[in-house]
């Protein structure tokens, strides 16, 4: 694999065998050329969809959201869907109901034969994306996260425990209603219902993915204890949204997961893919990139 240095050498200017000076591959030659090798090497379509929110000051359109799709629509440019797909992943997260639109559009256009590839961090509806693969790949370095919903930066399940909190101290001390009625005032009307919905979505949807996708190979019961057991896990109050799910955990939760490491070249390669777009989210204003192996690129970037 490319050292990182050696990825960046690649951008400057090279001398040819005649000692001339030639131009160093763009950000985009540089994505695209590990890329297509990626894709040479599986014989698979592949699509990476990258954010930059690790990088500082980026924050606008870092998140998953509706506006994705369009990208994903133009890296169906040039693809033979009967190849399946890999989808690599590095993003924060953002909103399940986006997660779903995706969800339903690739797999009508790739059917059951996606592959997710997470080289470094796939976190909240990340996760979720994740989860609507037949398997996923992650590296010694990779991670998962919880997928319980955030509303305003707040987990969901830190809201719930306020609400009870608030009525369980109001029915023993009824001289308490003016604090929380202080308190619950920021919060819109009918705000509780919608963050247990938002909750319940959630595991409603990574519940029918993994069923339909992940575990459809299996005995429905046997995959419907699966399927609870890493609910559990994953949509729950850990403690932290932020928490990260390794490798060996999202094997002990159940998760179909193989390790990068099992195949260097493609390790190597998948790494090499990952370095080079982080090298043009942190050398260019671009906040989100989404390409397929033949340079079809949808590309956002923060402005001033």
């Amino acid at each position: 694999m490319p050292s990182w240095g050696q990825l960046l050498n690649e951008l400057q200017p090279q001398k040819d065998a005649n000692g001339n000076e030639i131009s160093g591959l763009t950000y985009d030659g540089l994505r695209q050329k590990y890329l297509h090798m990626l894709s040479e090497k599986t014989g698979r379509n592949t699509i990476a969809y990258y954010s930059g929110w690790l990088k500082s000051g980026k924050n606008q359109n870092v998140d998953i959201n509706d506006g994705d799709i369009t990208g994903f629509m133009n890296s169906m440019e040039n693809l033979d869907c009967t190849k399946g797909l890999d989808l690599i992943l590095h993003t924060p997260g953002g909103s399940p109901t986006a997660t779903e639109g995706i969800v339903k559009y690739l797999h009508k256009k790739f059917g059951n034969d996606i592959r997710v590839f997470v080289p470094q961090m796939a976190m909240s509806a990340g996760t979720m994306l994740a989860c609507s693969a037949n398997v996923i790949y992650m590296g010694a370095h990779s991670s998962l996260g919880p997928i319980d919903p955030q509303f305003g930066g707040i987990p969901a399940y830190n809201i719930v425990t306020e609400f009870n909190d608030a009525k369980n101290d109001v029915e023993n001390n009824t001289k308490s209603i003016p604090f929380w009625k202080m308190q619950l005032e920021k919060y819109p009307p009918a705000f509780f219902y919608t963050i247990i919905d938002a909750i319940n979505l959630s595991s409603s949807l990574v519940g029918e993915w993994l069923m339909q996708y992940m575990f459809s190979s299996i005995d429905k019961g046997e995959a419907k204890k699966k399927v609870n057991s890493i609910l559990k896990k994953l949509n729950a109050n850990n403690k932290s949204h932020a928490r990260h799910f390794s490798y060996d955990d999202c094997v002990n939760m159940g998760l179909c997961v193989e390790p990068l490491e099992a195949d260097q070249e493609l390790q190597d390669l998948v790494l090499s893919v990952h370095h080079a777009f982080i090298i043009t989210l942190d050398g260019s204003p671009a906040t989100k990139i989404i390409e397929n192996q033949f340079g079809c690129r949808y590309i956002t970037s923060q402005k001033k």
